[in-house]
């Protein structure tokens, strides 16, 4: 670990690269990596509360799984990652943050052969980050269905995390121009797929329902969490193909993800739901934050 890391009291990203640490505004990546100019690579994000990542093992065996479907190698074997993780969260300035972990297929030739790339790259980037306001993530977040189509498994299957997003780009920029805060994204068919970057869920006469991964939704680890915790809670819950209908006639709606964490829905197109935050996602949102940062000294 790089010791000369002048870290001030304000948080600053911070990136693990070649066993070294540095300011992440001084790291840098070759022009010629297929990462940056194919998006040719995979990722994974993480949280970490209290200097501790949650669901570490869960995220590494997704990224072996992405990187596995792509034919990419990662040169890093899951200790050897867990220590650069380890290294990287005790450098960092504050006890919760987030960190993105990236495979890149490596420096090669213009030209989108793969087989001419050397090394496949790998860095991971330590930051803050907060999605939504304090104030709009108790308000509930607007949303917009958006024009944009999330790729089908014929084209890119929605459980490969690759650095290729630009279709959710393009529904980002829709809700950004609408004014909303998150745009969900439908597959070729109509159903609901997921949002930009997280999993959404409804709740309708009491059941959770969530879109299944076969519609297009990712196999999103805090999705699989909420999908535990509901159970833990005797909550009924399901995956089940959704069209808007039933996010414009659902009691409550929220989104999830390791970015997003558990964010309440108040508005779809501009039709109000009728609870938000309602009173699953309460009870569902108090028991995860028990989960990821249980009190001190349990």
């Amino acid at each position: 670990m790089n010791s000369q890391v002048n870290l001030s009291q304000e948080a600053r990203a911070l990136c693990w690269l070649n066993g070294a640490i540095t300011a992440a505004a001084d790291a840098s990546v070759s022009v010629l990596d297929h990462g940056l100019l194919y998006g040719d690579g995979v990722f994974e994000g993480l949280r970490f509360y209290r200097r501790r990542v949650f669901k570490l093992a869960e995220h590494l065996r997704r990224l072996r799984c992405s990187a596995q479907a792509l034919g990419l190698t990662i040169p890093l074997d899951d200790s050897e990652l867990t220590r650069a993780i380890d290294q990287l969260v005790k450098a960092f300035a504050v006890d919760d943050g987030y960190l993105r972990l990236v495979v890149t297929r490596g420096i090669g030739p213009l030209g989108l052969d793969p087989s001419r790339c050397g090394a496949p790259t790998v860095f991971i980037v330590a930051d803050k980050l907060s999605l939504l306001s304090a104030d709009k993530r108790q308000r509930g977040a607007r949303l917009i269905i958006a024009a944009t189509r999330r790729l089908g498994p014929d084209g890119l299957d929605s459980r490969i995390k690759s650095l290729n997003y630009l279709n959710h780009i393009l529904a980002r920029m829709e809700a950004n121009h609408a004014g909303a805060d998150e745009a969900i994204l439908l597959n070729a068919q109509g159903r609901v797929a997921e949002a930009s970057s997280e999993n959404i869920f409804i709740v309708r006469d009491g059941i959770l329902i969530t879109p299944p991964v076969i519609d297009g939704a990712l196999d999103g680890i805090t999705r699989n969490t909420v999908i535990e915790l509901a159970a833990s809670l005797n909550f009924v819950c399901r995956e089940a193909s959704l069209a808007p209908y039933d996010l414009y006639n659902a009691d409550e709606c929220f989104l999830t993800g390791t970015g997003a964490e558990l964010i309440p829905v108040r508005e779809i197109d501009g039709r109000f739901l009728r609870h938000c935050p309602g009173p699953v996602f309460q009870r569902l949102q108090q028991t995860y934050g028990s989960l990821v940062a249980p009190p001190a000294g349990d």
